[in-house]
């Protein structure tokens, strides 16, 4: 393959990118999806039609990165995810901050970008904290505890950490029949738990989970098919075009967040370039801004007070370090790695949602102490 059909390739996968974190803005924006107040409704008025809708695109997405592992366009022991190490503390740890952390940030990474793209100043805040403490998770001060303490905890398993994996292993069938196969009855299984619920069966909560969880399917055949190269030209080794760890990748906004940050303090340094992470958070938050500038929703929004600032500070500062340290944010884990029925996914989600419902119940703490 020529350079010049690399750079073309690249072009594209970026571009395909950013056309579909647009629309996920955009739709989000619409629908005020928002895993953190889906808990919100259940805890304070007991109401699960966004917890459906959540549910519907985790359905969506398992059923489409089946459907996609089984035709050969995904490599599933090739997505970020994939590791023949459970490591169950860094999810859970991880998990519980993020999950608190939302909560005092007024929602997760994916809805921090969402509310900037309609104006909310808090949000660009909560963004450069969440960046700025990903980032030291990644590769700085925070790094360190976490790799030598936290990630060294794990339960090794030969056969990979996946449900698909863990079906081959034990009967005998081909990776791929088992991702479909699996991925077609929790899918489904989702999809039918949304539907059972009377107040879910409307158009307007249907069709943003349809979008949302087919934007996350979309998204792993761009990295996963449409820029895999299977021989560099230079390095003659394989290589998924445009991504931050060099494997598939879906949508996630917490790691991203520190990339996309690092790319515009060294913009002028060539080692630099646009990966499809820094590509989707400018997307979504141009989706959300275009739909809210043509809708006209667009409302400038501040902080409250000093408290106010303080709650979204340290929050910000949580969710970035929880989010690198559980591989994942509500969207990162929640959507992209439990579509591939990764074990780690799921203890990850289970933290974050018990995360948010103790950061929700600090809340309602907190206010009745002021009553």
């Amino acid at each position: 393959m020529q350079s010049i059909d690399l750079a073309t390739l690249n072009t594209q996968v970026l571009g395909a990118t950013f056309l579909l974190s647009t629309l996920f803005g955009a739709i989000a924006q619409r629908s005020h999806f928002c895993t953190m107040g889906a808990v919100s409704d259940i805890v304070n008025m007991g109401d699960w039609t966004r917890m459906r809708q959540w549910a519907f695109a985790i359905g969506i997405a398992m059923i489409g990165f089946g459907s996609l592992v089984y035709a050969g366009l995904v490599d599933p022991t090739r997505v970020i995810y994939a590791s023949t190490r459970l490591i169950w503390l860094s999810a859970t740890l991880g998990g519980l901050l993020f999950g608190f952390g939302m909560v005092l940030a007024s929602g997760c990474g994916s809805k921090t970008l969402v509310r900037l793209g309609g104006g909310s100043l808090k949000s660009l805040v909560v963004l450069l904290v969440m960046g700025f403490s990903a980032f030291a998770t990644l590769k700085g001060l925070t790094a360190v505890p976490r790799v030598n303490y936290v990630d060294s905890v794990f339960i090794d398993f030969s056969a990979g950490t996946s449900l698909a994996q863990w079906a081959t292993a034990l009967f005998g069938l081909d990776l791929p029949l088992s991702a479909l196969v699996l991925g077609l009855i929790f899918g489904s299984l989702l999809l039918l738990w949304a539907l059972l619920g009377t107040e879910f069966r409307r158009t307007s909560n249907i069709v943003p989970g349809l979008i949302i969880g087919g934007v996350v399917v979309a998204m792993w055949w761009v990295t996963g098919s449409l820029g895999f190269v299977s021989e560099h030209p230079e390095t003659l080794e394989e290589v998924f075009v445009a991504t931050s760890t060099g494997r598939v990748e879906a949508l996630s906004f917490v790691a991203p967040a520190a990339y996309t940050l690092e790319w515009l303090i060294y913009f002028s340094d060539k080692n630099q370039v646009l990966t499809t992470g820094v590509v989707s958070v400018a997307g979504v938050v141009f989706g959300s801004c275009l739909y809210s500038l043509i809708f006209k929703t667009f409302r400038w929004e501040g902080f409250g007070g000093t408290e106010d600032l303080g709650n979204h500070l340290l929050g910000g500062v949580l969710m970035g370090v929880g989010g690198v340290t559980a591989m994942g944010c509500t969207v990162g884990q929640g959507l992209s790695g439990i579509s591939t029925l990764n074990a780690t996914s799921f203890v990850a989600v289970a933290a974050i949602i018990a995360g948010a419902v103790a950061g929700l119940r600090y809340q309602i703490y907190r206010l009745n102490r002021l009553i």
